[in-house]
């Protein structure tokens, strides 16, 4: 596990951000696994920045949303089909069609499940999966306690959970989904690549467990340990809890040396 630490979320973002560019300057047609909520606006404005100042284009894209809401439909403006609408593709070329969620409002939501996880398989896999970091560990909407080889499937979230995206969608109040339909640790685990951005204090803990902790269903983000090319991006104040802190900055530092010799 490669772990970026940065001082502001802003730079954490940015490097993020850069990391997907340069995936898709590479790959044209890379397969995008994306992540919503907060955390990844900023990234998702940054690359629409390289996409109109640098012209780095999402045309050729084939794209995966993590997760959805149970419950949503595709207008719902909460709705993570809306999220990455909104900050990715009406922004960019990323067509529409190219864009796949699992349907929130299908009627049966674990045959969308299995469809979904079909879809991803029949695109030959994910080649870079975006990732946030729930506070209590979760990756998608993996819960503690999910199986570490879970494929995409119909999940019930946690009240913690539940009380954050209370925080995120004050409109919604009580009314918060109670479940959702995620990409499985499994799935998850597939991509090819993973990169997982996380920021502020309040993620310190989940870090600092999924980072240095034992790879445990109890904290889900921790399967990426036994991931061979994952990527971890932080801010300072979600890097707090660190032990290892000190050899991370050095590890990266003499990273992007040896990565700048071979260019």
């Amino acid at each position: 596990m490669r772990v970026v630490i940065e001082t502001e979320p802003g730079e954490a973002a940015g490097r993020v951000a850069g990391i997907v560019a340069d995936a898709l300057r590479s790959n044209p047609r890379c397969v995008l696994g994306l992540a919503a909520g907060r955390t990844m606006e900023p990234v998702y404005a940054k690359l629409v920045e390289s996409h109109e100042r640098e012209g780095v284009s999402f045309r050729d894209v084939i794209a995966f949303n993590l997760d959805e809401y149970i419950g949503a439909a595709p207008s719902d403006e909460w709705s993570f089909q809306s999220f990455t609408f909104r900050h990715l593709v009406e922004p960019t070329d990323l067509p529409r069609s190219s864009l796949h969620v699992p349907s929130g409002a299908a009627e049966d939501v674990f045959e969308e499940a299995r469809r979904y996880e079909e879809t991803i398989r029949n695109s030959g896999g994910i080649d870079l999966q975006l990732l946030g970091l729930g506070r209590n560990g979760h990756l998608g909407f993996n819960e503690p306690g999910s199986s570490l080889g879970s494929r995409t499937r119909a999940k019930a979230l946690t009240e913690e959970t539940l009380r954050a995206n209370r925080d995120e969608l004050p409109s919604l109040g009580d009314a918060v989904p109670q479940a959702a339909i995620t990409m499985g640790l499994g799935t998850i685990l597939s991509a090819r690549s993973c990169l997982l951005l996380a920021t502020d204090s309040t993620k310190a803990a989940a870090v600092a467990a999924m980072v240095e902790g034992p790879v445990t269903s109890r904290v889900p983000a921790s399967i990426l340990q036994h991931h061979p090319d994952a990527t971890v991006v932080l801010d300072a104040a979600a890097a707090e809890r660190l032990e290892g802190r000190p050899y991370y900055q050095r590890a990266e530092q003499l990273q992007r040396q040896l990565e700048e010799r071979g260019r």
